[in-house]
């Protein structure tokens, strides 16, 4: 019995939390540490609208990381909710991350966040320097000097999603602030995210691959049913619906005799089938709601709550 009692107080799990302006690379970061796509990635900003949960199992412990969205000034009502979702998150974890690129200067948006971190007086902060691998050696010293100014961080860890360095490093920092505690989810669970909303961050991210700066903020995407193929058990029917706020978005998405949307059915489908291990066969619609940002109501209908 104390063997057993013993290496239950040894296991720490816990919650961490990434944060940044847009486009740092949190996302990118959770993945890799997950060691597999729990949370879509986009070169274009604000692309992460949930809070999603990877988990990392070692034998040691359980470490849960909450993807946030960027942390910004807000310009529509569903900035403000994003931001509000933001800030109680990080009330609720064990550490946070605060994310900055090697490769990008700091600016006012990471003065910003470091400020709203100084309030949160209870809970360490990481600062974790992105994207190493788009920096030189020098970039990065540079990098790491100008964090340090920012603010009181507990560590500075630089990484690089892409490459893999440092990320043991930086797993290593955040356990060790980690409460004693058992598992808190199944050993072999990755993410406690329902397979439909997965599937239609998937899509999203697909329909914003090489798209105009605009269209990131308005497209929003509902998984209307999502169910295996009548008398077939290797095949799943998927009816989804993608929403923008004018014709004239719907005209982008659409491109030429509908080309760009069936490329974005294509890649969407060959991610979610690589997801869900199964063949899918995808149903893809696209509407206009108009100025649905700044509409409560409609908001609500895409998943948007307050």
């Amino acid at each position: 019995m104390d063997g057993v009692s013993s290496s239950a107080a040894d296991f720490h799990a816990g919650f961490a939390c990434f944060v940044g302006r847009p486009n740092v690379g949190k996302s990118t970061l959770m993945n890799a540490l997950v060691g597999t796509k729990v949370a879509i990635t986009s070169s274009k900003p604000q692309t992460t609208r949930r809070v999603i949960r990877g988990i990392v199992h070692r034998p040691d412990a359980q470490l849960i990381i909450v993807d946030t969205p960027g942390l910004h000034r807000p310009r529509t009502l569903l900035g403000e909710r994003l931001d509000s979702l933001v800030l109680s998150t990080l009330s609720e974890v064990d550490v946070i991350g605060f994310c900055v690129p090697a490769n990008e200067p700091i600016g006012k948006g990471d003065r910003f966040i470091a400020d709203k971190l100084a309030a949160v007086k209870k809970t360490p902060v990481i600062a974790v320097v992105t994207k190493c691998d788009l920096a030189t050696r020098e970039q990065i010293a540079e990098q790491l000097l100008a964090v340090s100014r920012l603010a009181e961080f507990a560590e500075i860890v630089p990484v690089s999603a892409q490459s893999g360095e440092q990320l043991d490093v930086l797993a290593d920092q955040l356990i060790a602030r980690l409460p004693e505690s058992p598992p808190l989810y199944e050993g072999g669970q990755l993410t406690d995210e329902p397979e439909q909303v997965l599937v239609g961050e998937l899509i999203r991210e697909a329909a914003l691959e090489g798209v105009r700066d605009e269209l990131p903020h308005s497209i929003a995407v509902v998984v209307d049913e999502m169910m295996p193929r009548e008398g077939r058990d290797d095949l799943l029917d998927i009816y989804a619906h993608m929403f923008v706020e004018r014709p004239s978005q719907k005209a982008i998405v659409i491109g030429h005799k509908g080309t760009r949307l069936k490329e974005v059915g294509s890649r969407a489908r060959k991610q979610i089938e690589g997801l869900l291990g199964t063949r899918v066969y995808l149903d893809l619609r696209i509407s206009v709601a108009k100025d649905w940002q700044r509409d409560p109501k409609q908001l609500r209908r895409l998943g948007f709550y307050d």
